[in-house]
């Protein structure tokens, strides 16, 4: 199975269902007035987190996602059906942003987890909403509130509690396959694994068994940090993990000396993330059965001295000194104590209370006039600009809100362009 861990989608909600204008005509009821009902609600797009589904393979050839629109309002001052929301399973681990903006909307983590995404409109309001001792029967009704819509980036970071880093080929798949029922790809070759692998490692004796979830990270080279080679790909699977478990080959059989790979990898992480640099890491020498690995155990172990880290030899290959390597790593997940998060590279976006009335006013490319503001573009979006007296209402509303005013400040002339939302008018004095 192919996997995929980025990704870019669209999302729309429901549109508000339109409110209706009618009017009560019924034997024996004199003067029934207005009876037109509201539209239902538009459905949300909501974002749940499946057990099922461990890639973001199936958004590969579905990416647009559309809640449906509210029902229509109706007479006798019936309500239409709120419409049922879209809901979007994705896999544990999954973060959500938006792709125009980079705001951070859901960290998807908790099996079952929901997170409204983009919100349905609501319904429009049917002409006996808008009846009252100065206008007994309006003749309009409104149109329903448009859904939102998002360009999204999903990007998938695997749960794991240890992950194995280090150069290529120095043995990441074969301790996943020794200690876990995992079977990675393994061959002598460069890059062999291509996907982080995840492995369930028990540890204890029967009856009081603890298990973890250890992760085979892709092998990081210079200038992973930078995307040299998969590298950000990479290094977005260890960020989510508790404890890294750092690999290197004690024997420097492909010529590349342990301790500069240690400092190497560890600049990459560095230089990725901070606080992964800071998350406890516990040294494995891998390949301690070939010839000139007891030379570089010693320089190892100096290393490990001078950094305050664990240093275990191991061969992965036979299983030598792996017992006691996966009882520390269960150790040291025992007393891991949750940094706090302040990473600087993720800016997570607080609600602020945004002004709904704020109106600005502003030229596009073409010189022509564009006038913004949420209230005043929903106004727009939700009138039914074909009824003259929704129109007078609209314009009742322009004054009220001083736009004319603003407009000619900037001085804007007899016949010019102005852009509101989708909506285009010519300025009359």
């Amino acid at each position: 199975m192919q996997f995929i861990d980025r990704i870019t989608i669209k999302v729309t909600a429901g549109t508000g269902g339109h409110g209706k204008s009618a009017f009560r005509r019924e034997k024996f009821v004199a003067k029934g007035g207005p009876s037109g009902g509201d539209g239902g609600r538009g459905g949300d797009v909501i974002f749940r987190v499946d057990n099922n589904m461990n890639t973001l393979l199936d958004f590969r050839y579905h990416r647009k996602f559309t809640a449906k629109n509210g029902e229509n309002g109706d007479i006798k001052n019936q309500y239409g059906h709120n419409a049922p929301p879209c809901i979007v399973k994705v896999p544990q681990g999954t973060l959500v942003k938006d792709a125009d903006t980079g705001e951070i909307l859901a960290d998807l983590t908790e099996l079952g987890q929901e997170a409204v995404i983009a919100k349905g409109g609501r319904g429009g309001r049917g002409n006996a909403k808008f009846a009252n001792s100065a206008n007994r029967a309006p003749t309009f009704a409104e149109f329903g509130e448009p859904g939102e819509v998002k360009n999204l980036l999903l990007e998938l970071k695997l749960l794991a509690d240890v992950g194995l880093v280090g150069y290529p080929s120095v043995g990441k798949s074969s301790l996943v396959s020794k200690v876990s029922a995992a079977r990675p790809e393994i061959a002598e070759y460069h890059f062999t694994t291509i996907t982080p692998v995840l492995g369930v490692v028990n540890v204890g004796e029967l009856g009081d068994e603890k298990t973890f979830v250890m992760a085979d990270i892709p092998g990081l080279i210079d200038g992973a940090s930078e995307g040299v080679g998969l590298g950000h790909d990479f290094l977005r699977h260890v960020e989510r993990t508790k404890i890294i478990v750092h690999i290197v080959d004690a024997s420097g059989i492909e010529g590349r000396d342990p301790v500069e790979d240690y400092y190497k990898i560890n600049k990459e992480l560095k230089l990725y993330s901070e606080k992964i640099a800071r998350r406890t890491q516990i040294l494995a020498a891998n390949k301690m059965d070939l010839p000139g690995a007891e030379e570089n155990l010693l320089r190892l172990r100096e290393l490990a001295e001078k950094e305050g880290i664990q240093l275990f030899p191991i061969c992965a290959a036979t299983g030598q000194g792996l017992k006691d390597l996966i009882n520390a790593v269960a150790k040291a997940l025992d007393e891991y104590v949750e940094e706090p998060d302040t990473e600087e590279g993720e800016k997570v976006y607080e609600a602020q209370a945004e002004d709904p009335d704020k109106i600005t006013i502003s030229r596009n490319i073409s010189g022509e006039f564009v006038v913004s503001g949420k209230a005043l573009e929903k106004l727009v979006a939700m009138t039914n600009f074909g009824n003259d007296e929704a129109v007078r209402r609209f314009q009742y509303i322009w004054r009220i809100k001083g736009i004319d005013k603003k407009l000619q400040e900037r001085g804007i002339k007899e016949g010019e362009t102005v852009h509101i939302g989708d909506m285009e008018f010519e300025y009359r004095e």
